[in-house]
């Protein structure tokens, strides 16, 4: 867990004053007793009523003092916590961010989801715990126990034996209790994956009327971790009775045995007041140890968590020194020779693409058309570089996409993504996402261009209507054209469109490419299409079949020379359609 105590580093200065802090509260807390001891043995005792105002008034500012030093301590410790855990946070996230798709299918969304908040929370208590108990406790303790053979040695075994016991019940506990800690936190994850699956699929279940079905499901994670839950906290309800057992027992032995003492005249009334407190004291730090090892389990297993995503290296390694794109740059695109596999793929299973190659040309459009399962949408997550080639490369005005710096690389490309995602906010929020200094004048060109400028005029707020979260206030097809609109705003050479016209009607999608071909003249345009009327005045058709090309040519090439395209076009063009092509 080295990385995440880094991360206490930069608040060792804070972590120091405030030791010194609870150092001196536990010295206030520690003499008090001794006031006490003296006011029994000089002032009750003896009827002197000036010792008792004297040592009463030093107890009274004392503890005073005492509080104010509690203030302080934990004010430092606030500060303490919430720095860490906020710049722990952050790393997270950040590191998230740095993920290709293959470590965040590694973990699972919902899994990252609760490694950002629920563990790092965890984390938290446990470190605010931590600074005062594992601090005051232990001083606290070895304090007590030297005042107490100060006072008395007769009856300092009775704290020994006290304090033995409770150290094999806290270590009993924590035996048993650990390993079901990473159990558990497993099961959040689970549940976490059911509960968002659920969700976001809730259309889906109703439809196919699965509710019984997903209901089991929840009921059966849950109550697996419910089970698990129980098991961890009776464990520890079994901690607070045994302590206040021994501590109680504690208190009669020392009651017991001090009298006895004190009829034979070994010891004064006011040092039995005083060795109990210290007694009392003594086990109440080991009480504040048991509290802290009730936290301390899960806390330890939150910790790995977040070190597994801190320790994870992405699959996707960028240069040092990236190769600097050419002052001439055009932006044409090849695949030479391409292989991929998923890198969770088993050995068994076959390359998603195979030996894949065509050049996507400036100032064109190359369609990439094939049956479901071809391979069409990996091809985008190569270029983008989501993932990586496992054979060949991917070429950008000749340099290969592996020597370009990915800002470089990812400032070139205007991506419009299968489904299509809006960000809580407003429209024109959602379209400045692209380019956050994008001027009103090219907001209002992608907007024509996508066609959406149409419905965003019919809005009383215009650019500034509210966009709920996943864009669920609009339809389908609104937010296909905002989703087409936020990447030309984008000053990029190439613009990827993964089948981001399936949910606009034939008219809308005609007016949408007359207006891309008449307005992105210079542009790398890559388009990938189920329907064959979207894409049959390409420039350059590519036709995949099971991750191989089978075709590439114009629609009328293909209809002649491609079974595969043909049986497409057939399955979707009328007969004269397709004779006309041909």
């Amino acid at each position: 867990m080295k990385k995440v105590f880094e991360y206490i580093k930069p608040y060792t200065w804070m972590l120091v004053i405030t030791t010194i802090l609870l150092g001196i509260e536990v010295y206030t807390a520690l003499i008090i007793p001794g006031f006490m001891a003296d006011i029994v043995n000089y002032g009750v005792l003896n009827g002197h009523i000036p010792t008792i105002w004297r040592n009463g008034a030093w107890m009274l500012g004392i503890t005073l003092a005492s509080m104010a030093l509690a203030i302080s301590s934990g004010f430092f410790t606030a500060r303490i916590t919430a720095g860490v855990t906020n710049s722990m946070r952050e790393g997270v996230f950040t590191k998230v961010l740095s993920f290709s798709s293959a470590e965040v299918n590694k973990f699972s969304t919902s899994s990252l989801m609760t490694r950002t908040t629920n563990d790092i929370m965890q984390v938290q208590n446990a470190l605010a715990m931590a600074i005062r108990l594992f601090i005051y406790a232990p001083m606290l303790g070895i304090g007590g126990i030297i005042r107490a053979v100060e006072r008395n040695v007769s009856l300092t075994w009775v704290v020994a034996v006290a304090t033995m016991i409770m150290v094999i019940i806290l270590f009993c506990i924590f035996i048993v209790a650990l390993p079901k800690y990473a159990i558990w936190q497993d099961l959040v994850d689970r549940l976490n994956l059911i509960s968002r699956e659920n969700l976001t699929g809730m259309l889906i279940s109703r439809a196919f009327s699965t509710q019984k079905f997903e209901k089991k499901r929840f009921e059966e994670a849950n109550q697996t971790l419910v089970k698990t839950g129980i098991f961890v906290d009776q464990s520890f309800a079994f901690l607070m009775p045994s302590i206040m057992l021994v501590l109680n027992l504690t208190t009669a032995l020392i009651v017991w045995i001090g009298a006895r003492e004190a009829s034979a005249f070994r010891i004064d009334i006011g040092d039995i007041f005083a060795f109990l407190q210290y007694g009392m004291m003594i086990i109440f730090a080991f009480l504040m140890v048991a509290i802290m090892f009730i936290m301390l389990p899960r806390a330890i297993i939150s910790a790995r968590r977040i070190q597994e995503v801190l320790d994870t290296e992405g699959s996707i390694h960028f240069k040092e020194n990236p190769t600097p794109l050419p002052s001439d740059f055009k932006g044409e695109l090849a695949f030479r020779n391409v292989n991929f596999r998923y890198p969770d793929a088993s050995d068994t299973d076959e390359n998603v693409l195979v030996n894949v190659s065509f050049t996507a040309k400036p100032g064109t459009t190359t369609a990439i058309i094939g049956a479901t399962g071809a391979g069409k949408s990996s091809l985008f997550k190569l270029i983008l570089r989501f993932f990586d080639v496992t054979g060949g490369g991917v070429y950008l005005d000749g340099i290969d996409i592996r020597d370009l710096h990915k800002e470089v690389l990812h400032t070139q490309i205007g991506y419009v993504p299968q489904k299509a995602l809006l960000f809580k906010g407003t429209i024109e929020s959602n379209l400045m996402y692209a380019d956050s200094n994008a001027t009103t004048e090219r907001i209002e060109a992608a907007v024509k261009i996508s066609q959406a400028a149409g419905f965003i005029a019919g809005k009383p707020e215009g650019y500034a209507a509210n966009v709920a979260q996943g864009g669920t206030n609009f339809s389908g097809g609104q937010r296909q054209r905002l989703s087409i609109a936020r990447a030309l705003v984008k000053k990029a050479q190439i613009y990827l469109f993964d089948d981001s016209f399936s949910a606009l009607d034939m008219k809308t999608d005609a007016q949408l490419r007359a207006a891309l071909k008449e307005n992105m003249g210079d542009k790398t345009i890559i388009v990938i299409a189920q329907r064959v009327s979207s894409i049959m005045d390409a420039d350059q058709i590519v036709v995949l079949d099971h991750g191989t090309v089978v075709g590439a040519g114009k629609h009328g090439e293909l209809l002649k020379n491609c079974a595969v395209y043909k049986e497409i076009a057939v399955s979707q063009l009328s007969e004269e359609e397709v004779n006309a092509g041909v």
